[in-house]
C-alpha cells in the first residue's frame, strides 16, 4: 500500500494490533476498530445513492441546439490525473458513460484550495508542486 504525504499536523495511525500508541489514540483506535465495516477504505466500498433521489430533468424549448464542447487542452501531467481518476470513478460506478448523448461538456480541472499538487519527478520522487495558472 502507498501512503500519501501528510501535512505536518497530521500523522498516520495504524488500526493493527502491534502499533503502540498513547492512551487517548488507542481508546480512538479501539472505538475505529469495532466499527472498522462502516469504514470505507477505498472508493468501491462507498454505497450507492438511490437513483431517484438525484435524478433531474432539464425541460428545454423545442428549437434549442444541443451543443457539444471541444476538450479543453491539459498539461500531459493533469492529462494522465484526470484519466486515472474517470477510469476509478467508472470502475467504482459513481459515472458512467452515455454514448448517445448529443450534450458534452469537457472536463473542468480545479486546483485545490492550497494551490499545492504532488507529482512525480524523473527519479519518481513525490514532489509538492504549484501549478500556475493565468489567474494565480
Amino acid at each position: 500500500m502507498e501512503l500519501k504525504p501528510l501535512s505536518s499536523h497530521l500523522k498516520y495511525a495504524y488500526l493493527d494490533k502491534e502499533q503502540q500508541l498513547p492512551e487517548q489514540e488507542d481508546k480512538l483506535l479501539e472505538v475505529l476498530r469495532q466499527h472498522k465495516r462502516a469504514i470505507g477504505w477505498k472508493l468501491s466500498d462507498l454505497p450507492g445513492i438511490n437513483p431517484s433521489i438525484y435524478m433531474h430533468k432539464i425541460l428545454m424549448e423545442e428549437e434549442i441546439k444541443p451543443i457539444r464542447q471541444q476538450q479543453r487542452r491539459l498539461n500531459p501531467t493533469l492529462l494522465d490525473v484526470v484519466k486515472k481518476e474517470v477510469t476509478k470513478l467508472l470502475a467504482a460506478g459513481i459515472i458512467y458513460p452515455i454514448s448517445d448523448s448529443q450534450w458534452v461538456s469537457p472536463v473542468q480541472v480545479v486546483p485545490k484550495k492550497s494551490g499545492m499538487t504532488i507529482m512525480k519527478n524523473q527519479q519518481d520522487e513525490l514532489v509538492p508542486t504549484r501549478i500556475q495558472n493565468s489567474w494565480q
